[in-house]
């Protein structure tokens, strides 16, 4: 008797409960769906759920944007698992190591990566609501995690776009300018960044402050909410292929289980859904890859819509699909996978399990030589990820050799870095490091190639055996010169070296500060020492107008941990001495570039993002739509990045471009840009021209269109160039480099300044590149620099900056911005 009034006590303690708790359209004023919620809004209701549930629901704040809104991470399960939180995390973190005894499902729902695809963070308030009311069975054995809006300044631009553009009521009509968003669109965070291609790399500070938590948990489960084209039905697990070969057949046939649970609900509502499609589980970086080869059963879910559907719009069929249809398919989907976690528990748990004991990959280490300064990015990259690694304590190693795409062996020295697989994260490890990934299919949603020895510019090697080495905690990460640092104010110059975005920061800092800074454009050796063109030097004669001079450089090395040698004279042992019209003064340059029109956000966005974020230098935006009245000359470089152009440079637009460079402007050309500035009217440089294929004109099945299309496509793969580091634009760099080329755009050699370039070789190093386009790319321009009047051209073929994570290419864009005159 006893215990059944205990549990009738229970029984209304909840149902009490649970009538308390607001729904999200009682709270917010206005029924779920009928507006779009700000986020401050959205922060309110999941406050409010935490201050009234408190046993239920917690509610953290990991970090903030760009723009100061808050990311919100909330905890949601049943009170028991709920008071036992952090026991419950540790034990499962202990799965990871071969041990541990958890018994609950771990599940993860990340919601409007994308600001514009705005529906699933409406979607979100109603999935909490549930579980803590109608749904809460689910959670006596489940822990979710809800990330409520991992973009919150995308989603406020987009919802207050459209709340400024809506009609109303909203037009369902799709020509009304409320389904029509600007160049700066919502879909990307505040420097125009796709945060759903920035998992791996972890260039924006939504990511990196996010990854810091969602290592701590690793979960089983990861949904990542997303929109798509108005027309599309929706699509979920499982994925399409190429699915890398890491992942795991549970992680593969899970996903079917879910699809399968999933589909019962679509089916009973006659919601229309497709699986197996254009989403694939092979670039690292996603929202569904990167949880995948942490162990996670990783899944976008594509809601149609997107910024295009405000409140509704009617399809390209004739029916009206609104935002009540987007939140309700999204909010059934999330609701599903808690249920199957919930079911499956214990498998989750077992699998989960095995995924970090079953690491028997070909290579088992990665060993790293090359410049300290890059080899030190890569560790702050891997420290992110809690990827372990060490110093060799072998004098060589064998094995795949990344230069040259064959087996041979590297001498290896106190500063080579190894990264071996046999460590926790030794999945990631192995996508991130492997020289080339298997495609079980060449038609894929991304790029095909990232490996990090190439995108850090690292001589490596890829060893089948597992390479002793020190960890670095244990070793000493540095090897001081024994000529750096020593306090000298009565020197004749300080001598920098040029070859790192270390470097280049700390060169943009001296010029900000007023200190005047020269370089060698030729090589010379002084005191028995060699140094490279491109060479810094930082000459007490040019500074005689700054009181605080060798304190302020002193302070600016410091800060940026660079190294330097002080030198006594200005007569060199060889090469040219500091007086020589060979070592040029360093011009602090005023930059602008090109935004809006013709432009593309994510193009644009990255350069914003490098001036800011990683160069700190100034850099003014101006609009395409003055930008005809703005004076020029009050400018030495400006920046058109990668877009559509078409026709957007008529003859007059482009007779003053050309008048501007004429007498002395620095114009940098990138991507799509370039073929706006071609031709009679304009610039030197011209696109190639391709021989047809013989096979181009023979029928072919229409159900193989998509196969022959790729022939012609480059997606995201890696090649070898030719570099003439005598050039300018090219300093600091060696012979090769490795390029991620994006597209099938081929340029022929300029007269000079051939900087970077392919030759007849064109086969990929990593990835894939279709028959016909590696035939268009084949001796062809990467980066070169055309001579104009007393101005330069700068043409950037391929994106250095792409996504911000191709560390080796961005001192190529620091040599167009200070090293070209």
């Amino acid at each position: 008797m006893t215990r059944f009034l205990f549990s009738l006590t229970v029984l209304f303690t909840f149902s009490v409960t649970a009538q308390q708790l607001k729904s999200p359209s009682e709270f917010l004023g206005y029924e779920l769906g009928s507006e779009f919620t700000r986020h401050h809004e959205v922060v309110d209701y999941y406050e409010y759920l935490a201050n009234e549930a408190p046993d239920r629901v917690k509610l953290t704040v990991y970090g903030q944007t760009n723009e100061r809104r808050p990311l919100l991470l909330v905890y949601v399960s049943s009170a028991q698992n709920m008071a036992n939180l952090e026991s419950i995390r540790q034990e499962h973190l202990k799965s990871t190591q071969g041990s541990g005894s958890n018994s609950k499902a771990i599940v993860w729902l990340s919601y409007n990566v994308h600001g514009n695809e705005s529906v699933s963070t409406e979607a979100s308030m109603k999935t909490i609501y549930e579980l803590l009311t109608a749904k809460s069975a689910y959670l006596e054995n489940t822990v979710v995690i809800m990330d409520p809006c991992i973009n919150p300044d995308g989603r406020d631009r987009y919802s207050n776009w459209y709340n400024q553009y809506k009609n109303t009521p909203n037009q369902v009509d799709p020509n009304s300018k409320e389904h029509h968003e600007g160049w700066w669109n919502g879909r990307s965070n505040h420097y125009m960044f796709d945060l759903n291609r920035d998992w791996a790399w972890l260039t924006q500070v939504e990511s990196q402050q996010r990854i810091k938590v969602y290592n701590e948990w690793l979960p089983h489960v990861h949904v990542d909410f997303h929109e798509q084209g108005v027309d599309n039905p929706y699509y979920f697990a499982p994925a399409a292929e190429p699915y890398h070969e890491v992942i795991t057949d549970f992680q593969r046939n899970f996903q079917t289980i879910l699809g399968r649970n999933h589909a019962k609900y679509f089916d009973a509502n006659g919601w229309f859904y497709f699986t197996k499609e254009v989403f694939d589980l092979f670039y690292p970086s996603y929202g569904d890859t990167y949880p995948t080869y942490n162990g996670a059963i990783g899944m976008t879910y594509e809601q149609g819509g997107s910024g295009r559907a405000g409140l509704g719009i009617i399809t390209r069929i004739g029916d009206t699909l609104t935002l009540k249809d987007r939140i309700a398919h999204h909010f059934t989907t999330g609701l599903s996978t808690v249920e199957v976690s919930s079911q499956n528990a214990e498998k989750l748990n077992t699998e989960f399990q095995k995924f970090y004991q079953n690491q028997n990959f070909k290579y088992k280490s990665y060993v790293l030589n090359g410049n300290k300064d890059k080899i030190d990015a890569l560790k702050a990259l891997l420290d992110k990820h809690k990827i372990a690694y060490g110093h060799p304590s072998n004098s060589s190693v064998k094995g795949f050799n990344y230069n040259t795409g064959s087996n041979g062996s590297m001498s290896t020295s106190a500063n080579s870095l190894v990264v071996s697989t046999n460590q926790t994260k030794g999945t990631l490890v192995k996508v991130l490091f492997e020289p080339n990934a298997k495609l079980s299919d060449s038609l894929t949603y991304d790029i095909t190639a990232w490996s990090l020895p190439y995108a850090y510019g690292l001589d490596a090697i890829a060893s089948t055996a597992l390479v002793n080495a020190t960890p670095a905690s244990q070793a000493q990460d540095a090897v001081v010169s024994s000529s750096v640092g020593k306090p000298n104010d009565q020197a004749y110059a300080y001598l920098f070296d040029w070859n790192s975005m270390k470097d280049a920061r700390f060169l943009a800092e001296l010029l900000t500060r007023g200190i005047r800074v020269r370089k060698a454009d030729h090589p010379f050796t002084m005191e028995g020492k060699s140094y490279d063109r491109g060479t810094l030097i930082v000459t007490k004669g040019d500074n005689e107008h700054q009181s605080d001079f060798y304190a302020s450089l002193m302070d600016v090395a410091s800060k940026h941990k660079v190294d330097f040698t002080p030198a006594h004279t200005g007569f060199v042992d060889s090469g040219k001495d500091f007086g020589s019209g060979y070592v040029t003064m360093i011009s602090k340059p005023k930059v602008a570039i090109l935004s809006g029109g013709p432009t593309s956000t994510l193009r644009f966005g990255e350069i914003w993002h490098f001036f800011e974020q990683q160069l700190h230098y100034p850099l003014t935006v101006i609009d395409d739509s003055y930008a005809a009245t703005v004076d020029l000359d009050e400018y030495h470089i400006l920046i058109l990045p990668g877009g559509r152009y078409n026709d957007h440079f008529n003859g007059k637009q482009l007779k003053r471009l050309r008048d501007w460079v004429r007498k002395g402007g620095k114009l940098i050309a990138m991507g799509g840009a370039i073929d706006a500035i071609d031709g009679e009217d304009g610039f030197g440089i011209a696109k190639k021209e391709v021989e047809g294929d013989s096979t181009e004109n023979r029928p072919s099945p229409h159900k193989n269109m998509e196969r022959e299309r790729i022939k012609t496509a480059i997606t995201g793969a890696i090649f070898k160039t030719k570099v003439d580091n005598t050039h300018p634009l090219a300093y600091g760099y060696g012979n090769d480099y490795f390029t991620l080329k994006l597209g099938n755009a081929g340029y022929n050699y300029l007269k000079n300044g051939n900087a970077v370039y392919i030759d007849r070789s064109t086969k990929p190093f990593s990835g894939f590149a279709g028959s016909i386009a590696q035939e268009s790319i084949g001796e062809s321009l990467v980066y070169g620099v055309e001579n104009f009047g007393r101005g330069q051209v700068v043409y950037m073929v391929d994106n250095p900056l792409f996504r911000g994570f191709w560390e080796n290419g961005k001192l190529f864009f620091a040599n167009a911005l200070f090293m070209v005159d």
